[in-house]
């Protein structure tokens, strides 16, 4: 089975492809490339989301993987998170015996699930990055096979 499409950079970088210049402007020209110049926190977050909303949207546009596609996905993951951290606060003010402690640990599960997920697909655990990482092309290799004994 196929893998998926790569983005034109990525397969330049490793080197594997064989294109011609024509090929290359050709599947750069039909590569979709979105904005990233209205990323605002949306209205409905609390002000103290906002700012969270900010320092990691900041981020991601740092390291071009985010755009003003992506807002709602990252707004999703910051209220995800917020009520994670507030469910976590109570189960451990909680105790074990007490009747809604199983229900507040439910909770915790999907919102734990939930925030992850949204990290993932977002960009913003280890793994996923890795995977959405382009590697820069450079020259390292040497000009000949014995360039690099001298």
């Amino acid at each position: 089975m196929a893998g998926s499409k790569q983005p034109i950079d990525l397969l330049l970088a490793k080197g594997k492809k064989h294109l011609t210049k024509n090929e290359i402007e050709k599947r750069k020209s039909q590569e979709v490339k979105a904005p990233d110049d209205k990323v605002e926190a949306p209205s409905y977050l609390p002000e103290n989301l906002k700012k969270e909303f900010n320092r990691i949207a900041e981020e991601l546009i740092n390291i071009k993987i985010m755009s003003n596609l992506d807002v709602e996905a990252l707004a999703r993951f910051i209220i995800a998170e917020y009520q994670y951290q507030k469910v976590v606060k109570k189960a451990i003010k909680m105790s074990p015996d007490n009747d809604k402690y199983f229900d507040m640990l439910l909770m915790q599960e999907k919102l734990f699930k939930m925030a992850r997920q949204a990290a993932g697909d977002l960009g913003l655990t280890i793994s996923s990055r890795c995977k959405l990482v382009v590697p820069t092309q450079g020259n390292d290799k040497p000009k000949n096979k014995f360039q690099k004994f001298m």
